[in-house]
């Protein structure tokens, strides 16, 4: 996907909340949902300091058949805070999708986060179980931490760690914040397109919601919580010619740091980053496919 179909996917987004269903989910402003479709629900949750326009093509491509709830959390990709603007903002936002679900008279719906989405989805399936029908996780750890700060990392240390993250995304200099915000781009899409598009959805965020959403991933370890998700699970990474490490050693952190769920399906996309749905669309889009057809 290249940056003028990735605007002009937001731009068809942004036509069909003008023209109906835009859903505040009742009295939850945590988020906003887009609903396009018919059919069995599924709902997709957007990465950090994303907006519901990376979701495009894979809606597109499920509409016909499903029914599909394309989230925005709010402060992302200029929504206003909303009750974003305390507190916790992953489980808020998990929390929010829980009572949603229920407020819809959902039936099971699929899950799919990417991200910062993933941990939503795992938060809402192993403390909700009895409202997810299956889980994808894309390209998402369940203890962040253990990534950044290596698995011998002291409770203080990522503490002080994920507190010094939230600062210089806070407060920046917003030349300093732009050059970030493209070098972090660089690594996370190899589709280079694609990346302003990314960019631009960060830049629009509001940083004292991204600061404490990333302070929150950094600081909370799913891991314990694993066992307690019912619903099948795949979770998708990419890896890349690129990545710091071998495709085996990803494997391994993978595979250890999902091993307490039971049943769960590790998938790797080759020549893709983090944004693995731009960067490898059909792929992703099979996976997708095979996912709900499971």
């Amino acid at each position: 996907m290249n940056r003028r179909e990735l605007l002009g996917a937001g731009a068809v987004l942004a036509a069909t909340a003008a023209a109906g269903p835009v859903l505040a989910a009742g009295d939850i402003d945590r988020f906003s949902v887009v609903v396009r479709g018919k059919g069995p629900d599924v709902i997709l949750i957007p990465g950090l300091a994303s907006s519901r326009a990376v979701w495009a093509p894979t809606a597109k491509a499920l509409e016909d058949r499903y029914r599909v709830h394309l989230v925005q959390v709010a402060g992302f990709a200029g929504d206003p805070a909303g009750a974003n603007a305390d507190g916790a903002v992953a489980a808020g936002v998990a929390e929010g999708l829980a009572a949603y679900i229920q407020a819809k008279g959902l039936k099971a719906p699929a899950v799919i986060g990417h991200s910062l989405g993933g941990a939503i989805g795992l938060m809402l399936a192993a403390r909700h179980p009895g409202l997810v029908g299956r889980l994808m996780v894309v390209d998402m750890f369940p203890n962040l931490a253990m990534a950044y700060f290596g698995p011998g990392a002291s409770r203080d240390a990522v503490a002080k760690g994920a507190a010094d993250f939230r600062q210089r995304i806070e407060t920046a200099p917003p030349d300093q914040y732009l050059a970030r915000q493209n070098q972090t781009a660089a690594t996370m899409v190899l589709t280079q397109s694609a990346r302003q598009a990314v960019v631009d959805d960060s830049l629009a965020s509001d940083r004292k919601v991204v600061g404490r959403a990333m302070e929150e991933l950094l600081t909370t370890d799913l891991a314990p919580e694993l066992p307690r998700i019912t619903a099948p699970t795949i979770v998708v990474w990419a890896w890349n010619k690129a990545s710091f490490a071998p495709a085996e050693a990803f494997a391994g952190w993978y595979g250890a740091a999902y091993a307490p769920l039971k049943g769960v399906k590790l998938v790797r996309i080759d020549e893709a980053a983090h944004f693995v749905m731009i960067d490898q669309p059909a792929r992703f889009q099979a996976e997708v496919e095979a996912f709900l057809n499971g």
